[in-house]
């Protein structure tokens, strides 16, 4: 689990499996979490007779959901209105997300992480002393946000008192736009600008966006010139951000740079065996062997499957067979081999180009438009299965001729021109990174 939503959608899933479209649309339609702290999730919906209705007849399974994610009991406290005002006014003034598997005793240490474990452990002991900024890097689903929030709920721990400031890359930008639209930017910059402690998840995705990176950069400053601890995780390192300002790479780059690479057999095996103690799981050698063979690359992946056999066994009174995890594992990798859409890929890559989506998709001939639309021609016909006449149709209906020259022609660059190449790897990365 990466975040609340992912959570949130576990136990929707869950419900959907035992309630009609009717039911879900009708009790949960406008019921959204809120926060999972360490004992308790907090949720939000429009009325008195709804939340009656979730806890009296749904409360039940969405305890039993978190304890199959987390293997520990939770309470299920729902506002309405105004409460949740009151609730925020007295919860702990920072927006850390709270769970229990994302402690340091949770995390599996191997060879591939073991670095950065141990740097992580660091900076919770001795916060803006030692390796600050800690840059946390590797690709989706190998623990670097479980390690990100170990270190808020660690040092939390340790001093109830810290300011505490969690964003995402993209959310950062996403309230920097708010802030400017309704006149609220000294609110946003006081909102992370005078944290003891400041986390940012994903950092890769305010590249190329110059006044988000101004906002960062002075952000930055103020908290790491106060002594203050930061870490930042990221896909890739500040090196291979081609779009990242040279003063925010140098910032980054003059901290601790921790990579995770994936788990090696041992630590997969560790993983599996931890996850299903925790699920009440008795698994064989047999059976962690062969899912620790079959799964290498992503944490995620592999405790989904465990959790896939929770299902087998306790709803279909499966034992947990090497039939049954060929059947689990068959069902993850299917679903984890993201294909972007078409649209995701021109979004993604005007985004990286600093363009509106309708100049790719029309007739601007600018140079950098040109070649955002030739990019955007050469990943579409790459990442999926369209035909060169339905390209062709996405970009104001060129024929299909045109479409081969451009692609043609990225293929051409990216052989001979170093800043198309890693352009064109980063907008890959950006769009592997938000199907994962």
């Amino acid at each position: 689990m990466n975040s609340l939503d992912d959570i949130w959608q576990s136990i929707m899933d869950k419900l959907s499996s035992q309630l009609t479209p009717t039911a879900i649309n009708t009790w949960f339609s406008d019921c959204q979490p809120i926060e999972l702290g360490e004992k308790r999730l907090v949720l939000q919906t429009s009325s008195d007779f709804k939340r009656n209705i979730i806890l009296q007849r749904f409360g039940q399974t969405i305890r039993d959901a978190l304890t199959d994610l987390f293997a520990c009991e939770f309470d299920i406290l729902v506002l309405v209105g105004d409460e949740l005002d009151e609730y925020r006014r007295e919860a702990p003034d920072d927006n850390l997300p709270e769970a229990a598997a994302y402690t340091f005793d949770r995390f599996i240490v191997g060879q591939s992480n073991k670095f950065a474990h141990a740097a992580a452990v660091a900076v919770s002991e001795n916060p803006g002393t030692v390796y600050n900024p800690l840059f946390i890097y590797g690709n989706s689903g190998l623990g670097k946000t479980h390690l990100l929030l170990a270190i808020g709920q660690a040092i939390r721990e340790r001093n109830p008192s810290v300011k505490i400031g969690y964003v995402k890359g993209d959310e950062f930008t996403n309230q920097m736009i708010t802030s400017l639209r309704e006149a609220t930017q000294e609110q946003f910059r006081q909102r992370y600008r005078n944290v003891d402690l400041f986390l940012v998840d994903d950092i890769q995705f305010i590249a190329g966006k110059i006044a988000v990176q101004e906002e960062f950069f002075h952000t930055f400053n103020n908290i790491y010139e106060a002594g203050h601890q930061i870490v930042i995780t990221s896909d890739r390192p500040p090196l291979e951000m081609v779009k990242l300002e040279d003063r925010l790479r140098t910032r980054f780059e003059g901290g601790l740079m921790a990579d995770i690479q994936p788990p090696d057999l041992e630590t997969r095996m560790a993983i599996i065996r931890n996850k299903g103690q925790g699920l009440g799981l008795v698994l064989s050698d047999e059976v962690v062997d062969y899912i620790a063979e079959n799964l290498t690359n992503n944490i995620r992946q592999i405790e989904g499957v465990v959790h896939r056999l929770t299902a087998y066994r306790d709803i279909m009174d499966d034992s947990i067979s090497i039939t049954s995890v060929k059947r689990a594992i068959k069902d993850v990798i299917r679903t984890g081999l993201y294909i972007p859409t078409p649209d995701a890929i021109i979004a993604e890559t005007a985004r990286f180009f600093g363009i509106e989506e309708s100049d790719i998709r029309g007739q601007r001939r600018s140079k950098n438009t040109a070649m955002a639309r030739q990019v955007a021609m050469y990943l579409i016909r790459s990442l999926t299965n369209l035909s060169l006449v339905d390209i062709g149709e996405l970009f104001d209906h060129r024929n299909h001729s045109t479409v081969l020259s451009s692609i043609r022609k990225v293929e051409e660059l990216i052989k001979t021109d170093s800043d198309t190449a890693a352009s064109v790897r980063e907008i890959s990365a950006n769009l592997n990174s938000r199907g994962q």
